[in-house]
């Protein structure tokens, strides 16, 4: 089976000489295999096209897809969006008793999922010349548990309930104060006790303007679970929040689960693997397919994942394996000391930060890990001296390269002249390309405007800009929001590996756990009561801050004996008992 899709948003063809048309052999040959559409754009023949691949290369926007795929597979076509459009193939099964969860990249099909599974998209099977109905779907599934699904979904007997991806656009939608918003939502006797297992009393005045990152999230969640629904799904419940909320939000949604369908897509793999009881790995090319892998348990699906090969398909789509480490990296520093700070207090009205002193290494790749709201922004943003010190004096000779944790990048133009403006003649460089450009994967972002990028595109470019400049040391405000769980394995290789390059260092600060433990030498670690003060040590070696930050939100993480990566343990277990008892909350063994 052939498929040829064409990526609208990127697709600019008066600003090309429309190469693809000009350059296929079958147009010149006098078939119409493309030809131009009324409204400006390419349209492809698939049954007229050979699958050469001349227009692919010669597309200056990279906006054309000719893709191969196993045979047998329309048949699982699922949902087209428009002739040339991405496709939809197969479908999860939401089962009683377990959360089902998503994996895969951004771009992919998991919303698309999601709202046919809502009963928002009627899926159309690919037939582009009928108005979809739900007849067609209830044939192809009879028989099936989702056949039972969608006969009750079509009948009205299935209401459901949406946390959505981007909970920063919600003040955008509602501007009233927290508890008005979620009485106005309450279909249940059961919000008093949702707003307490959130830890959301004391924002019930506040308007959703005057919210954090995280408290936006665990309001979404909570507005969500207030509804009387039969399914809910949950869309990147972890965005913002720090461990230990991931964990208690993953708790909550596993009680949900005991009576209710739950369907959650999640990119942080540790909270994925504590949460979920099957999981759907889906596979494809971003913006043209999307397949969903037959499902298979938490464990198997994330060490699949990891290694980038699907056996059932025999479908490799990653060109080479994510692996941790089975012991911790070196702890004996022998390079100089490249940044001394002595300790440091800083002051705000309703909130207090006191770090002890610390000594950053050269080609120390330094972890920054702590609850929410204790001072790990406050204190990279004095070390990158966009915050003075009210006790403690910062002489910093050392060069930095800030990316902030809420990025703005205030630029008219496209992606491309962003960089140029930036960076000059560096952003032509080799190391760029082949060490951040390509790892990062923002060549096709290069004619999109500033203005017009996602969450995800967005990160990438902000660290591109941010790894690209000639620094000793680099400070990344939580690098891994908005990515997906491959670009953040990815990022967390491309910084690790322009440090040791360059024999540079860097400050990061991440919530994801398997981000810290692919990225960083060695620990600072945050502690206090959030809102109020905080307190920093460090850095520590990775085993001993790892160590005592776990020990400080009391959780333990075992290793898996096939991929080395963190697992989490579940609480009381038989294995958090023992390692807590040994000290060992980060095992290695």
């Amino acid at each position: 089976m052939r498929i040829a899709v064409l990526i609208k948003d990127r697709c600019q063809s008066k600003k090309c000489s429309q190469e693809c048309i000009k350059y296929c052999p079958r147009v010149r040959s006098g078939d119409e295999t493309i030809v131009m559409g009324k409204r400006g754009k390419p349209k492809i023949s698939e049954e007229l096209c050979v699958g050469c691949g001349i227009c692919i290369h010669k597309c200056p926007f990279d906006a054309i897809r000719i893709i191969g795929l196993p045979e047998g597979m329309e048949n699982d076509l699922i949902h087209q969006f428009g002739k040339n459009g991405f496709r939809l193939f197969r479908l999860p099964t939401p089962k009683p008793g377990l959360v089902t969860g998503l994996l895969g990249p951004n771009g992919i099909g998991k919303t698309t999922a999601i709202n046919i599974l809502s009963g928002e998209l009627v899926p159309n099977i690919g037939d582009l010349d009928k108005v979809p109905g739900w007849e067609p779907i209830l044939d192809k599934f009879a028989g099936t548990e989702l056949s039972k699904y969608f006969t009750k979904l079509v009948k009205g007997e299935i209401r459901s309930a949406l946390k959505p991806q981007y909970v920063d656009q919600l003040p955008k939608h509602y501007t009233g104060k927290v508890y008005e918003l979620l009485a106005k939502l309450s279909e249940s006797d059961k919000l008093e006790e949702i707003i307490t297992e959130l830890e959301l009393k004391h924002t019930l005045e506040q308007k959703l303007t005057e919210l954090s990152g995280g408290e936006l999230q665990r309001l979404a969640i909570a507005a969500t679970m207030v509804k009387e629904a039969d399914i809910y799904f949950f869309d990147e419940p972890s965005s913002y929040l720090d461990i230990y909320q991931r964990l208690k939000v993953a708790r909550i949604i596993k009680k949900l689960a005991e009576r209710k369908l739950v369907v959650v897509v999640e990119h942080d793999l540790a909270v994925l693997d504590f949460l979920a009881d099957n999981v759907t790995i889906m596979f494809g090319s971003e913006a043209a397919y999307g397949i969903m892998a037959h499902p298979s348990k938490v464990r198997n699906a994330i060490n699949t994942y990891l290694n980038g090969y699907l056996r059932d398909e025999n479908v490799r789509f990653r060109d080479r394996p994510i692996t941790f480490s089975s012991r911790p990296p070196r702890s004996d520093w022998k390079t100089e000391i490249l940044l001394q700070f002595p300790m440091l207090i800083k002051k705000f009205p309703a909130f207090r930060l006191e770090s002890k002193a610390g000594i950053i290494h050269e080609g120390e790749v330094v972890g920054v890990v702590g609850p929410n709201s204790t001072g790990k922004t406050t204190f990279v943003q004095m070390l990158a001296g966009e915050l003075e010190p009210t006790n403690g004096a910062i002489d910093i000779k050392a060069r930095m390269s800030y990316k902030p944790q809420y990025i703005k990048l205030d630029f008219n133009g496209t992606v491309q002249e962003l960089f140029y403006t930036k960076l000059g003649e560096d952003y032509q460089s080799k190391f760029f390309e082949n060490e951040i450009k390509h790892p990062l994967n923002i060549e096709h972002l290069q004619n999109k405007l500033v203005d017009t990028l996602s969450g995800g595109e967005l990160q990438r470019v902000a660290i591109a800009l941010a790894l690209a400049k000639d620094a000793d040391i680099y400070l990344i405000d939580e690098p891994s929001a908005y990515l997906d769980s491959n670009q953040r394995m990815e990022t967390a290789k491309t910084i690790r590996r322009v440090m040791e390059k360059a024999g540079t260092s860097a400050m990061i600060v991440d919530h994801d756990v398997y981000f810290i433990d692919l990225v960083s030498d060695s620990i600072m670690v945050f502690a206090g009561e959030p809102s109020v003060y905080g307190t920093a040590e460090g850095p520590f070696d990775l085993r001993a801050g790892m160590n005592m930050f776990l020990k400080n939100v009391d959780i333990t993480f075992r290793r898996d004996p096939d991929t080395h990566r963190p697992r989490i343990n579940k609480p009381e277990s038989r294995l958090d008992r023992e390692q807590k008892k040994m000290g060992e909350y980060f095992y290695y063994g």
